[in-house]
């Protein structure tokens, strides 16, 4: 059978491996002003935005018409489509995914329960199940078992476009900043919940976060992203060596999308892994 797998583009996977594994993106659409973009909007371009205007992108669920026109066009060359989406939690975009796949026929649709590289992990794994023959109910069976197994979560240095976008209160957002807080946020059921806060410089609280969340969430040693909002020179890279050095087989450095961009602004960082089971 040959199986197409899709994906929103919040999935955040770089550039190569979207080309080696033939995964074909949906946009999910995002407003400067009075221009929509589906693709394209660099985090240079969001910041900028917000540092002239002082207000945040806008961003839109994808249509159940959008998703519609997706399937039936991979349909055209493949015989069923997996689709990834975006946690039903946070957005509905997946609700509309799921409202066009019941309208064909072998499309199947994912809620990751993740964001960014945590539904980039899903989407590889897929990826993996497909080159090696598996039948299609399977996959699916075990990416929705793998969906729980998912450990994402990300360190935000300023607390701004959380605010801006109501993710939490004006003085919380003053406090954490005034104090240099960073702050965890950890993807719990499929939502953004802020767990945890660090003091001092970003170095050392990167280094107690990785720690923390090896010792609360043993990962499985397999795939690993270490993915930003922004290019953070030596802090990234010198983040980038501490998870290496805890063996991972595979290692990839990802750039945030347009989206994550838009809701936690430049110097946030997440270590995305597997779960180990049991």
């Amino acid at each position: 059978m040959r199986i197409a797998i899709t994906a929103d583009d919040t999935c955040d996977l770089p550039q190569e491996l979207i080309q080696q594994n033939n995964i074909i993106l949906s946009y999910i659409p995002n407003i400067l002003g009075e221009d929509e973009y589906r693709g394209g909007l660099t985090s240079d371009m969001i910041y900028d935005y917000v540092d002239k205007t002082g207000e945040l992108p806008q961003t839109a669920a994808a249509s159940s018409f959008n998703y519609k026109e997706l399937f039936e066009k991979a349909l055209e060359t493949h015989d069923a489509v997996i689709h990834f989406a975006l946690s039903s939690g946070i957005s509905s975009t997946c609700r509309n995914a799921q409202k066009a796949a019941s309208e064909l026929e072998n499309v199947f649709v994912i809620d990751t329960q993740s964001l960014s590289s945590g539904s980039g992990l899903l989407v590889l794994s897929a990826c993996d199940k497909v080159k090696a023959g598996m039948p299609i109910q399977q996959i699916v069976e075990e990416i929705n078992e793998e969906s729980k197994r998912v450990q994402a979560s990300f360190l935000i240095s300023k607390l701004n476009y959380l605010r801006k976008g109501g993710r939490c209160s004006s003085v919380a957002a003053f406090g954490a900043n005034l104090l240099g807080l960073k702050i965890l946020i950890q993807l719990q059921d499929g939502k953004m919940n802020a767990t945890k806060k660090y003091m001092g410089k970003i170095e050392g609280a990167l280094s107690k976060y990785l720690k923390d969340m090896v010792a609360e969430c043993p990962p499985d040693m397999g795939r690993v992203f270490i993915t930003s909002s922004s290019k953070m020179p030596g802090v990234r890279e010198g983040f980038v060596e501490e998870v290496k050095a805890l063996g991972f087989k595979e290692v990839y450095v990802s750039d945030a999308g347009s989206t994550i961009c838009s809701h936690c602004g430049p110097g946030t960082i997440g270590v995305i892994y597997m779960k180990k089971q049991g």
